[in-house]
């Protein structure tokens, strides 16, 4: 019998944190979980006003950041992120992270090949390679974002037809086909660009790239198709989730992102977008339910339940439905 997961305390390795700046240079914050985390990639975003959501991670170092909504270059503004600490980050003076009296969510993962997580940078060829990674499993999500110049967020999921494909997460374009420049294929060890690649491989060029592998129980990487109603298409994970982002394949729509911090209960409906710098929209126009086995869309909204649309998702855990002493989860 195979087991429920593989990972029992989903908060070892991701976590949500919603917080209120001060304008203070220097400002710790704490996670919230039982168990300590070192986090390896922070993103954090404004919800009272627009601003766009802020990426920094451990490879690229804590001053480094590219918003998740643009394209442009990273840069290393220095009052954006001074350090990932021991179970949680010191921030620094910017608005973008740190406005007095603003609130902010920050979603925080730990890099590890046991929660299926890694970061790789490397440099553009322009011809054809493959890139090494430490999963030990093939992954099934990639970001990808040049960080020398502007250039568009490249996406590859494992739903999508066909590794040639492409969304950009820094705009709502549907699934598109893309030039023999992106991930040619996806194996347990290394992903393989193509050569000429504008969106992962132009030479001359650095990148970063993030490579998520499912895990039971606490990671799930799929699809589902729109029913355009209220009582949306029902999602099995095998987990209650803590965060999930959602894309519609086939039309032109934005990434919503629902976690439970932000919202902690149901019917969920605070809503931001990856793709856009808006303040948090709440209201009932969004909504989703986090149940204790997966994720169910309460909307008829086209960026969450085009009717007949292809959607697909990425779901981190807050809790596994059963855990490996076949103790389930509680609903919420």
């Amino acid at each position: 019998m195979a087991a429920y997961t593989t990972i029992d305390n989903p908060e070892l390795y991701f976590q949500n944190k919603i917080y209120t700046g001060n304008g203070t240079d220097n400002t710790s914050i704490t996670l919230d979980g039982d168990e300590n985390m070192q986090s390896d990639l922070i993103a954090i975003k404004r919800r009272n006003a627009a601003s766009g959501t802020q990426n920094m991670d451990s490879v690229r170092g804590a001053a480094a950041k590219i918003a998740w909504n643009e394209s442009n270059a990273e840069e290393s503004p220095g009052d954006i992120l001074s350090s990932f600490d021991s179970n949680g980050f010191t921030l620094g003076d910017s608005a973008a992270v740190n406005g007095s009296s603003d609130t902010f969510v920050a979603w925080c993962w730990k890099e590890s090949a046991t929660a299926g997580f890694d970061i790789i940078t490397y440099s553009g060829t322009g011809s054809a390679k493959n890139e090494s990674h430490s999963l030990s499993a093939t992954p099934h999500w990639i970001l990808t974002k040049c960080r020398s110049t502007a250039q568009s967020w490249a996406t590859h999921h494992k739903s999508y037809s066909a590794t040639e494909k492409v969304m950009y997460l820094d705009n709502n374009n549907a699934l598109a086909s893309t030039d023999p420049d992106w991930i040619t294929a996806v194996s347990s060890s290394t992903i393989s660009l193509g050569g000429s690649g504008s969106d992962a491989n132009t030479s001359g060029r650095t990148y970063v790239a993030y490579l998520w592998s499912e895990k039971q129980g606490f990671s799930k990487f799929g699809s589902f198709t729109g029913n355009g109603n209220d009582d949306g298409t029902f999602v099995h994970t095998g987990f209650r989730p803590a965060w999930t982002m959602i894309k519609c394949t086939s039309a032109t729509d934005h990434w919503p992102i629902d976690d439970n911090k932000r919202s902690t209960s149901n019917f969920m409906q605070n809503t931001l977008r990856a793709n856009l710098s808006n303040a948090e929209y709440t209201g009932s126009a969004y909504g989703i339910d986090f149940l204790s086995n997966g994720f169910k869309v309460r909307n008829d909204d086209g960026q969450y339940n085009l009717s007949g649309g292809t959607f697909v998702y990425m779901a981190f855990a807050e809790q596994p439905f059963v855990n490996s002493n076949g103790v389930p989860a509680n609903a919420r």
